[in-house]
């Protein structure tokens, strides 16, 4: 199994009623389960999102309510390169992508994943098909939409920098 580089990781969660931040180990990016366990071990109010970027080329975002888990993979045609991106699909009862797929960039998951907290699935899906952004950008501009832009970005700094 190749290996693959984490940019970063962060999760968000909401404490005393206000979104907080943490950066995350880039450890969690290399599998599913540990993504979700990671964002589960936040959700003590019942609700965390765990995001992860991978080699500049896609992200993954995981929303823990309670037991129910969301997932979002920002492009559908990683799953052929990545393991993470792969479990995913897996995950989602989804296929691989077939050879003519391969060069179409969709999202694959639950598109409603942010619409409670005001990001339609239509923008999210615009957002994820903006071929000019990169994850960390899509990731910057989810994270202004949801309104946990300071703690996000506090976390992502302190990811970025170990």
């Amino acid at each position: 199994m190749p290996s693959e580089a984490t940019d970063f990781a962060v999760v968000v969660y909401r404490e005393d009623d206000r979104w907080q931040a943490t950066a995350l180990s880039t450890s969690v990016g290399q599998d599913l389960d540990s993504l979700v366990e990671a964002t589960r071990r936040q959700a003590a109010d019942g609700d965390a999102i765990g995001f992860v970027s991978i080699e500049d080329d896609f992200f993954v975002a995981v929303r823990v309510q309670g037991s129910d888990v969301s997932l979002l993979l920002s492009d559908v045609t990683a799953a052929g390169e990545s393991p993470v991106a792969g479990e995913v699909l897996e995950a989602l009862d989804l296929p691989l992508p077939g050879p003519d797929e391969d060069e179409r960039v969709q999202p694959a998951g639950n598109l409603q994943i942010f619409a409670d907290l005001g990001l339609s699935a239509m923008e999210l899906g615009a957002l994820c098909d903006d071929l000019d952004l990169y994850p960390d950008e899509m990731l910057d501009s989810i994270a202004a939409r949801l309104g946990f832009a300071e703690p996000y970005r506090r976390a992502l700094n302190a990811a970025l920098a170990d």
